[in-house]
């Protein structure tokens, strides 16, 4: 993607963008002739295995009103309680479920197109470790249609955030 490519692209998609090459990341957003706005959706349309799509989840810490956002294996389900007891802990709280308007005003991003970074406030996150199965996986890129190549390394060095056991069995 050219820069006067990008510069017709959806805001999210710039945002990410940029912070990808800040980053020195390799690989830029690529924009999907249809909307991956679930993983099924996303693997099928790069014709990848559904596990490959690094999926964000985001929940809403209630003691502090935080953004948590769980970045997941597409072929996996989030255990609840394994999240509520990393982030939770220390704060005495629970996790409750994140609405759309939640989502957008902490992100930045509509459901469906949630990338890894650049949020807008930053989240509290966790990887799962179901990722590092695959030497190549692909996260949303700020907009339903848009996606972005990487390893599960790169997505640890990207986000700064700790792998952890967060699915259910």
């Amino acid at each position: 993607m050219t820069d006067e490519d990008l510069k017709r692209q959806p805001e999210g998609v710039q945002r990410v963008a940029a912070a990808l090459k800040a980053a020195g990341h390799a690989h830029m957003p690529r924009m999907l002739d249809d909307a991956a706005r679930t993983a099924q959706q996303a693997a099928d349309a790069l014709g990848i295995d559904v596990g490959q799509i690094a999926k964000s989840i985001i929940f809403r810490r209630k003691a502090d009103d935080a953004a948590v956002l769980v970045i997941t294996s597409g072929d996996r389900r989030v255990d609840e309680k394994k999240v509520e007891a990393l982030v939770c802990a220390d704060c005495g709280g629970k996790l409750g479920r994140a609405d759309a308007e939640f989502v957008k005003a902490k992100t930045g991003f509509s459901i469906g197109g949630v990338s890894p970074v650049a949020h807008a406030d930053l989240p509290v996150t966790l990887i799962d470790r179901e990722l590092f199965r695959f030497s190549e996986i692909w996260a949303a890129a700020g907009h339903p249609h848009g996606v972005f190549k990487l390893t599960p390394a790169d997505l640890e060095h990207l986000t700064g955030a700790p792998v952890a056991d967060v699915v259910a069995l």
